[in-house]
């Protein structure tokens, strides 16, 4: 397993809810590749919850967006827009469970792909799971959106 280097650190404006380690009121969420998943270690905080110790599930579907939309960054090496996101709620997450967030691909059909995505708890029961369908843009789209390619780092981890 290894890190995924973010290609959009040095990008003026950049700023993502998801990703961006400097928006003050983001997730700030970090990506590994293991074998054909994407992969994202989580730690809920209590100013996200709805119910009283239990996560919202707004935050749970962007978790599992984001981790979707970092497949087609890493695996297929462009950007992508989420055309559809189907999720089942299986378990409550509580705010003091450490998160996994996992995806892959599952079909690509041209430029639309399909992206199995689950969330487990520290457990390892799936809480979450479903389909996230993107829209694979373009390269010459990708590079009019400042993106132009994603790469690991080269420390390798040990798996989880």
């Amino acid at each position: 397993m290894r890190k995924i280097k973010n290609p959009w650190l040095h990008q003026e404006g950049y700023d993502c809810f998801g990703c961006s380690p400097d928006n003050p009121i983001g997730l700030h969420m970090e990506f590994y590749e293991d074998g054909d998943q994407i992969i994202s270690y989580w730690r809920p905080q209590e100013h996200l919850q709805s119910w009283v110790g239990v996560m919202h599930g707004g935050i749970l579907a962007t978790l599992a967006d984001e981790t979707a939309g970092w497949v087609i960054t890493r695996k297929l090496q462009t950007t992508g827009l989420t055309t559809h996101l189907d999720l089942r709620y299986h378990h409550p997450v509580r705010v003091t469970d450490d998160l996994t967030i996992r995806a892959c691909i599952r079909e690509q059909k041209r430029s639309m792909v399909f992206i199995d995505v689950q969330i487990e708890n520290a457990d390892g029961t799936v809480c979450v799971e479903g389909t996230a369908t993107y829209y694979a843009c373009s390269r010459e789209q990708a590079q009019e959106m400042g993106f132009t390619h994603c790469e690991l780092e080269d420390e390798q981890l040990l798996p989880m």
